[in-house]
């Protein structure tokens, strides 16, 4: 036993089994980790009568992968290669302890912690979809650095394990079953141990395949022309994708080529040295700040009021939907998946059908992985009505009729009455701002902004518009309900556009104006791409119609007056000529 690793043995099997515990809420790679699981394997292998090892985990998750916070301070290059070395030694020191090892997973198993499960013989992981599979490195900049680049390719297959790795997958157990992350399946945590125990009496001979002599990287063979093709079209897409911007799928896509036409030490060495070649460049550095620290800093609400520290309860529970379409209909489902009890308002009887279609669509395309019973229990959450009545006593209504300042103060004075005595009333306007459509509040104090992004069931962000008089309570209570249905806010203040949406109208309308200029549309794309955007602004502009951008332009001369550019100019033209974009 260890301070962070637990060892035990059963002479009765004669298996080891050392349960990861370090210190906190997690299992963290950093010095620690590699210390002491190298002490208790060390012990471990010295055990008389040892016939395998079971590695598991005594938190929730198997381990989330590198101590980031380590890896982000670390600049100087020797040290961080040493560290890469060590964990790379104690994992290479795992698959060939000669005897069978096994990967517990009851929970998630991430980054370097889906790598330790890699230099393991077999993976058992627990039949629960809350647990997550995948080396989502490239997110933050750099590659998996622990084997990871040199191990899938090698069980997987070329082609699946670029999918993987170039673009960061994390799956769930059962598709990380079918993609082959993982071996098998268990029902509870008691048969992922039984299933390992029976798998290591089974196979006391296993041995990794790049370990054996007879072992061949699964076909495409390196160095053949099918190989090289695989390569070259795997570089084209990823170029088209990023533009070549983004440095750690790149050199993923290099080490992955070269290191499977080397042998497994030599190819781990190479993994090694550009691992930290990347992980102490700027980028990385970049990534991971922007990435990792300043969205979890969001994610915890960090600087915010919250409802426990003001004293009040957040009281939502039943929440109205005004209008159907398809952002009220996605709103309405991801409430209710959230728990609450949704009422999904229109005027339209036929907006209204096609919205409740659109949410049990949503409930078969994204929770596939609960049982019909449960999902019918999400949608039984949802009332859709034509009934003004209904919204009696909701305790959230959240507006996301049409972009009109008029058609949005005659629907607060119909419905803000029917909310509950500490109601909130929230306008997903783009751009009109708030103070301004609280004028028709009898409680501006409780009105809100809450501007949600399309396709609503996949966006993340949520921004919070505070009006002139929103109250303190009134924002924790609505950060309350962000992270119920799991969006993660950036509140801001009042104005115009506020913030996500000055910032996209200032990215669109630029590239019209380049058009305007002359400038070839073609370049101007490339441009923006290759400043690290995913979509270039043209591309944006036509996916969300010009009709909108032209009735973004005319609405905001009411509050920043009229701007004579040529790039408005142009889209008003374009859109008199009747090219309305995309959807026209």
């Amino acid at each position: 036993m260890t301070e962070h690793v637990n060892m035990s043995f059963d002479p009765t099997t004669g298996v080891a089994t050392l349960t990861l515990a370090m210190a906190g809420r997690a299992n963290k790679i950093d010095d620690a980790f590699v210390g002491a699981l190298a002490a208790a394997l060390a012990v471990a292998k010295a055990t008389d009568g040892l016939q395998g090892i079971v590695i598991d985990s005594a938190h929730k998750d198997f381990c989330v992968g590198a101590d980031i916070d380590g890896l982000y301070a670390v600049t100087d290059a020797s040290v961080l290669l040493a560290r890469v070395q060590a964990l790379q030694a104690l994992y290479r020191g795992i698959e060939t302890a000669g005897v069978p090892v096994v990967a517990c997973l009851t929970g998630s198993a991430l980054g370097g912690g889906y790598e330790l499960a890699l230099a393991c013989h077999y993976r058992v992981v627990l039949a629960n979809d809350r647990v997550q599979v995948g080396l989502p490195e490239v997110n933050l900049g750099v590659f998996p650095g622990a084997g990871g680049t040199q191990r899938l390719p090698r069980r997987i297959g070329l082609q699946a394990a670029l999918d993987i790795i170039l673009q960061g997958k994390v799956l769930r157990a059962s598709k990380a079953l079918e993609a082959g992350l993982v071996d098998a399946l268990a029902p509870t945590a008691e048969a992922v141990r039984d299933q390992a125990l029976a798998w290591i009496a089974a196979n006391p001979g296993a041995r990794q395949p790049w370990d054996d002599k007879r072992g061949r990287v699964p076909p495409p063979r390196p160095g053949s022309e099918d190989f090289r093709n695989l390569v070259m079209v795997a570089a084209a897409m990823l170029q088209k994708k990023t533009a070549g911007v983004y440095e750690g799928p790149k050199e993923a896509l290099a080490v992955i080529q070269e290191g499977l036409g080397l042998d497994f030490d030599r190819a781990c060495e190479l993994e090694a040295r550009s691992f930290v070649r990347l992980a102490i460049g700027a980028q990385a550095k970049d990534m991971i700040r922007t990435g990792w620290f300043h969205r979890t800093a969001a994610e915890r609400h960090e600087g915010l009021p919250s409802t426990g520290e003001l004293g009040v309860d957040a009281g939502i529970e039943r929440v109205a939907i005004l209008g159907a379409g398809m952002m009220g209909a996605g709103l309405a489902f991801i409430s209710a998946q959230a728990g609450y009890r949704v009422v999904l308002k229109d005027i339209d009887a036929t907006a209204l059908e096609r919205g409740m279609a659109h949410c049990a669509n949503q409930a078969t395309r994204r929770l596939k992985h609960l049982s019909a019973e449960a999902r019918a229990e999400v949608l039984e959450r949802i009332h859709g009505t034509l009934d003004l009545g209904d919204l009696n006593g909701c305790d959230l209504i959240i507006e996301a009729v049409v972009e009109n300042r008029d058609v949005k103060h005659e629907v607060t004075r119909q419905t803000e009455p029917l909310l509950s005595s500490n109601g909130i009333w929230a306008s997903n306007t783009s751009a009109i701002p708030i103070t301004d459509l609280a004028v028709a509040s009898h409680h501006d104090d409780r009105f809100i902004g809450l501007h949600f992004f399309s396709p609503v069931e996949q966006m993340p962000l949520i921004e919070i518009i505070m009006g002139a008089r929103t109250s303190t309570e009134t924002l924790a209570r609505c950060l309350d309900f962000a992270k119920r249905i799991r969006k993660l806010p950036i509140v801001v203040n009042d104005g115009y556009g506020f913030y996500t949406s000055r910032v996209f109208s200032s990215y669109i309308v630029e590239g019209a104006q380049l058009v305007a200029e002359g400038h070839d549309p073609a370049l101007i794309e490339w441009a923006a791409k290759q400043a690290g955007m995913a979509v270039a602004p043209l591309q944006v502009f036509d996916e969300v119609t010009l009709t909108l951008g032209k009735h973004a332009i005319d609405q905001s001369v009411r509050y920043i007056g009229a701007r004579d550019l040529a790039g408005t100019r142009l889209i008003e033209r374009l859109v008199d000529m009747g090219r309305h974009g995309k959807a026209a």
